[in-house]
């Protein structure tokens, strides 16, 4: 018998409901769903307290092979917490350009200005550059509450909306003749996209 079918059938001698055990585990009822129906493993702590709360030995919950298995997955997820933590630092990261002096502010002065003491552009411009480090922040703020789910497609939108997020910003400064705006948001961008390409890296080699 394998992990799965242990787990329901310890569930249903204790007559719970896959909400109830995902309360007494502290974990969503998502993640019991997963388990039972063979999608996936609990973590090495989510086992343990299996045991505890069934009063079964590891061993009798999971063969050898399905541990191994299931030490790959948590590996794989942490992984991916850990690059969607960091792509969405750097989304918010992109809030400097509110306050450091980078925007060229044309005839009006010879020296770079911050965002919001931009005066040599028309008001839409200014507009438009508030509003696409806005949504890049907000973006890294969803991803970053996101992350506490169990919902990778979720966290995968949120990673792929960031970089399209940021690449529309970097168009925008470059067409704006903004080069250091630019040149920054390109640098946090190359940093998301080695996240991204080591996320998928380890996802097609797990």
């Amino acid at each position: 018998m394998e992990f799965n079918e242990k787990l329901q059938e310890l569930r249903k001698s204790r007559g719970l409901t896959q909400e109830e055990l995902a309360e007494a585990l502290f974990v969503s009822r998502t993640a019991i769903s997963k388990w039972e129906s063979g999608r996936g493993y609990p973590s090495i702590d989510s086992l343990k307290m299996i045991s505890r709360y069934f009063s079964v030995s590891i061993d009798e919950l999971i063969c050898p092979e399905e541990i191994i298995s299931a030490a790959a997955e948590e590996k794989q997820a942490f992984t991916g917490r850990t690059i969607a933590y960091i792509s969405h630092s750097l989304d918010l990261l992109t809030a400097v350009l509110l306050f450091l002096p980078v925007f060229g502010n044309g005839g009006d002065s010879p020296t770079a200005v911050t965002l919001f003491g931009l005066t040599g552009v028309q008001s839409w411009v200014k507009i438009v550059f508030l509003v696409m480090i806005g949504l890049v922040v907000l973006n890294g703020l969803c991803g970053m509450a996101l992350i506490r789910f169990d919902r990778p497609t979720w966290n995968r939108h949120r990673l792929v909306t960031g970089m399209v997020l940021s690449v529309l910003a970097v168009a925008a400064f470059i067409a704006a003749r903004q080069p250091y705006a630019g040149i920054l948001c390109f640098a946090l961008l190359v940093m998301k996209t080695f996240g991204m390409m080591k996320l998928r890296n380890n996802n097609e080699y797990k």
